[in-house]
């Protein structure tokens, strides 16, 4: 962040000279430069701090240090952010959504660079974890602290959040349409012209810096030479149910084995998952790193490298030895990312889902082949199995058509893209409400980017909604006495509250109309004979949210505010709605 002086001559400057429309392109374009950047710089540092590792080593016979360097990367990255850092990086996408949801979108200016070290540890050294989630949380930091320093409201810092985002993805795979509709689908964004157009420029800006910078050298991309054949759509439509049903594996089996090493003390948590990572990479070597690579030999028929030769022997394609070692690797893969996330490493579950659904859609088309002897292409099926484990996962399946269509270099996939996409997430969704991104945060309540309702709420507090111009009253008045308040007082609803505060309950103005003029009873009726105890009443700290049902329930206008039994005041039904409609404006495009 820039000091505070030449932070203020900024913002002075700014609001002097530019006009709040062109100021908000203008910093989506350095969003996009920047997020550009940040996927450049951990493309080479990935890439040079493997090459420099692996240099040399052979995928048909494991080297043992393949099965070192994981663990070696973890620990580092561990004593990275327990003792620098010191705070917690991983999960970058769920970082950001919990940002959005429950801290106005502010992310700590560490994040900028933190989680790529943490992620060069990591996947530098063979953790079995995509780049993409940290590259997403450094572009969504670099958005949130620039709308910080020129101290922009919550509805323009979450733009900007999302144009991180979205430039983050457009430059690491140089697809602007993708990151685009990764930062609208995920992020939930609101879609009209004021948010899509700085996307749009912030995708294209990052794509160009990545390009002007690496040229084509994108983390995946393939050309197409087999052209999409409509009968083949029956199959296109099982891989969809298969990438759906997988995706749930994913989903729940990662979450369930993070939840398990989280358990162990931190030392036995890495030595655990060390031990076990080590062996899959032992029996499959095309689990070290984010297997980018590994794809790209597989899809281009040379499958022999997904497994351990000495092993396996020499492997041959249409056999069902070689169909089960395609299908372990599926289930291997999950096992892997999670092993290399719970113990600690940074990294995200992108990379290995775009991994997962290409073997899947490898192993299904070689599984048809070989049962119904027919000639349908793995290369397609390989890519568009991508799309439908990545719909499943992240429920995000126009991310996933768009993603593969664009690193394809075309749209010749379209219909089978959107056709296992849509089928994938539906199945994913029958089984799963919540994407892998968002299923813990729901589950903690801590999730409201996706549900508007909730969105506003969660900026309302009862505390700010107390009203206290209440003429209160004690139990042991007469009525004389109470009339003699509601002669002064400007409500119709009094509170009936002794000396130390305590509340007894209320009276209402109506209830005490027919005998309030009856001076004859006025020293022998006692207000604690004419008050009611109010079925429902608030407190302070309770959520917005069951403020709403409260009232729902009572189907009152007026309730009592009450902790530890002593009355602090009412809430009106009147003033929660006016203050709603603040906050609704607050947050949404208007």
């Amino acid at each position: 962040m820039l000091p505070k002086s030449i932070a203020g001559k900024l913002l002075v400057w700014r609001l002097r000279h530019v006009r709040p429309r062109q100021f908000i392109l203008a910093l989506s374009i350095l969003v996009g430069i920047g997020s550009g950047l940040v996927a450049v710089v951990l493309k080479n540092t990935l890439y040079y701090t493997n090459y420099f590792l692996t240099n040399g080593f052979s995928y048909h016979g494991v080297s043992y240090l393949f099965l070192a360097f994981p663990v070696i990367g973890i620990i580092l990255t561990v004593l990275f952010v327990r003792y620098v850092v010191k705070d917690n990086i991983s999960h970058g996408v769920s970082k950001v959504l919990y940002a959005i949801s429950k801290n106005n979108s502010h992310i700590k200016p560490h994040n900028t660079y933190s989680s790529l070290i943490g992620c060069t540890l990591t996947l530098g050294f063979g953790g079995s974890v995509g780049p993409e989630a940290p590259i997403v949380l450094a572009g969504s930091a670099i958005g949130s602290n620039l709308a910080r320093l020129f101290r922009l409201d919550y509805k323009t810092t979450t733009m900007l959040v999302g144009c991180g985002a979205a430039g983050a993805i457009a430059g690491i795979f140089e697809a602007p349409i993708a990151g685009a509709v990764f930062a609208l689908e995920i992020l939930m964004l609101d879609l009209t012209i004021n948010t899509l157009i700085p996307l749009l420029i912030t995708t294209v800006t990052a794509s160009l810096v990545a390009f002007l910078l690496m040229g084509n050298e994108v983390l995946f991309s393939f050309t197409l030479t087999n052209a999409f054949i409509i009968r083949h759509i029956p199959f296109y439509i099982l891989l969809g149910i298969f990438t759906g049903l997988t995706s749930v594996f994913f989903i729940r089996g990662s979450i369930a084995i993070e939840s398990l090493l989280k358990k162990l003390p931190i030392a036995l948590r890495i030595g655990t998952a060390g031990l076990f990572l080590a062996m899959l990479i032992f029996t499959y070597p095309s689990l070290f790193g984010e297997g980018y690579t590994i794809l790209k030999e597989v899809i281009n028929g040379h499958s022999e490298i997904i497994g351990n030769s000495n092993l396996f022997g020499t492997l041959k394609h249409n056999n069902w030895s070689f169909l089960l070692i395609i299908f372990g690797l599926i289930l291997m893969k999950v096992v892997a990312m999670a092993l290399t996330q719970g113990s600690g490493g940074i990294g995200g579950t992108f990379a290995p889902a775009i991994f997962v659904g290409a073997i899947c859609g490898f192993f299904f088309a070689t599984l048809v082949n070989s049962v119904f002897g027919i000639n349908i292409s793995p290369a397609n099926f390989a890519l568009v199995g991508m799309a439908g484990v990545m719909a499943g996962v992240m429920h995000a399946p126009l991310t996933a058509i768009f993603l593969i269509a664009e690193i394809t270099g075309g749209y010749q996939l379209l219909t089978p893209l959107i056709m296992v996409s849509a089928i994938a997430y539906l199945t994913s969704h029958f089984f799963e409400n919540h994407s892998i991104y968002t299923r813990q945060l729901a589950a903690r309540k801590e999730l409201i980017t996706h549900d508007k309702d909730k969105a506003v709420l969660s900026f309302m507090s009862p505390r700010q909604l107390i009203e206290t111009n209440f003429a209160t009253v004690d139990p042991k008045a007469t009525l004389g006495e109470l009339v003699k308040v509601v002669a002064s007082a400007s409500r119709n609803i009094f509170p009936v509250v002794d000396r130390s505060g305590i509340f007894y309950g209320i009276v209402m103005l109506d209830d005490i109309r027919q005998i309030m003029f009856d001076q004859s009873i006025y020293d022998v009726t006692f207000v604690k004979d004419l008050l009611f105890i109010p079925d429902y009443s608030i407190n302070p700290d309770d959520s917005m949210e069951t403020v709403i049902q409260l009232f729902q329930q009572s189907d009152r206008y007026n309730l009592p505010v009450v902790q530890d039994g002593k009355y602090i005041g009412f809430i009106s039904r009147a003033n929660v709605f006016s203050q709603y409609r603040v906050m609704l404006k607050k947050i949404s495009e208007d």
